[in-house]
């Protein structure tokens, strides 16, 4: 499981290194280092290759006559561009990647679980800022869709 956030910096090419844990889950479900990004949430999204494989899978399951449905398809599959991992631990984010997610210089990758998130860091601190000032709300919100969270 990818987690945790480390901050990096995207050099001019917009190569970005992950973090040794990262490459490390990487490389262990895909020997060729193939990460899928798209975009999400208003940052870049990665997968490794084989969750992306089976995400991809559950859009043949999605009501195509919902209007939504078939936007947010289009949206987050049409974004997404397989990338490969080279022998330093770097990744090429897409100029469209970039831009959707205002990626500047400074950035910060996130941990999520199955996937990790790259965030532009100051819009990363004010999102992060947002969930703290809202907390005990965020947490009555999962308890009662039926999530019990045991911290």
């Amino acid at each position: 499981m990818f987690r945790g956030h480390v901050y990096r910096t995207l050099d001019t090419k917009g190569r970005l290194i992950l973090p040794p844990e990262f490459r490390e889950i990487v490389l262990s479900q895909d020997e060729a280092g193939r990460i899928m990004l798209t975009n999400l949430d208003g940052c870049v999204v990665g997968y490794t290759y084989p969750k992306w494989l089976e995400l991809e899978q559950s859009f043949n399951e999605i009501n195509l006559l919902n209007r939504r449905l078939r936007d947010f398809q289009r949206f987050f599959i049409s974004g997404a561009k397989e990338v490969v991992m080279d022998s330093q631990g770097r990744i090429l984010l897409p100029p469209h990647l970039r831009k959707y997610a205002k990626l500047n210089r400074e950035i910060v990758l996130a941990g999520v679980g199955h996937k990790f998130e790259i965030w532009d860091q100051e819009r990363f601190e004010m999102q992060i800022s947002k969930v703290e000032e809202d907390f005990d709300s965020l947490i009555d919100d999962l308890y009662q869709n039926g999530y019990e969270l045991k911290i």
